[in-house]
């Protein structure tokens, strides 16, 4: 049945079905709707709001505005690691690059230079790094914050499918995450060069960052570049952008000697520690 699946969302319009879905979401009347919509989700996914700033789901005016909901003041302390998690959600896949390839799933694996769709020499640069994989779930909060205090230097668009990125469905598709549409935050820390890649899936309706808003999904790679006088200084911990509906966190550092907090298939909270590294010269 899974193999079946996985093949019907090969010839789904996966846009067209997550852009109907996306303004679905963004509906804020008829107001029986919208709370049916919440209501519907929550029993479904079990979902506890007793960590957000709103207990009530018919408190929030959209169903975009409940699934990105905030969290309370406190819930998730930001760890005394060098490298916090991004995200909540399941540590899929974590490790060294090994010749310059990534860990998708058991047996499949997938280049730096596919994920981050720019240039042999950029992607060298984490030849020799380290990577994770982090999957929101539907019941995840799903804002994702700084794995370490960076300069934002550079951001990537690039256009792709939108297949699932769940568990069956990574396990099943070569390169997914590489394939799949997908939005590249280039950071300059004291660790080095990182890499956060926002990975979107089926039924997301978009990817918004807190320094550009929500992204315009679009058929060609765009790029924005800040210069040093001028590029955001986000602390370690800090949001960084949101999922409209589940997805992926792809990190990629150029540190290639991390020490692990977690193993693979671990449940992770976002800001807790992901790892540590020796600290390296330089100041950001």
């Amino acid at each position: 049945m899974e193999s079946v699946m996985t093949a019907l969302q090969a010839i789904l319009p996966q846009h067209l079905l997550s852009r109907l879905l996306g303004k679905l979401a963004q509906l804020e009347n008829p107001v029986w709707l919208k709370n049916f919509l919440i209501r519907t989700f929550m029993a479904s996914y079990d979902i506890d709001l007793s960590e957000a700033t709103c207990s009530s789901g018919e408190d929030f005016p959209h169903f975009n505005a409940f699934f990105t909901r905030s969290l309370r003041e406190g819930m998730r302390p930001l760890a005394s690691s060098h490298w916090c998690h991004p995200a909540d959600g399941v540590l899929s896949q974590r490790g060294a690059v090994a010749s310059s390839e990534l860990v998708q799933a058991k047996g499949r694996t997938y280049s730096i230079q596919s994920l981050l769709a720019g240039s042999d020499e950029e992607a060298g640069r984490y030849a020799e790094g380290c990577f994770s994989t982090t999957y929101l779930a539907p019941r995840d909060y799903h804002r994702v914050h700084m794995p370490i205090r960076g300069h934002l230097v550079k951001t990537r668009y690039v256009p792709g499918d939108l297949f699932s990125v769940n568990a069956a469905t990574v396990e099943r598709v070569d390169g997914l995450l590489a394939r799949n549409e997908r939005l590249v935050c280039f950071f300059e820390t004291d660790q080095g060069g990182v890499a956060v890649v926002l990975v979107g899936a089926m039924i997301v309706a978009g990817i918004a960052t807190v320094w550009g808003g929500r992204e315009t999904p679009g058929g060609q790679i765009r790029e924005q570049v800040w210069s040093a006088n001028d590029a955001p200084l986000l602390e370690a911990g800090q949001e960084l952008g949101r999922f409209f509906l589940g997805s992926t966190v792809v990190l990629v550092t150029e540190a290639g000697d991390l020490e692990w907090a977690n193993e693979a298939g671990d449940t992770v909270k976002v800001r807790a520690a992901l790892a540590q590294a020796p600290e390296r010269a330089g100041s950001y």
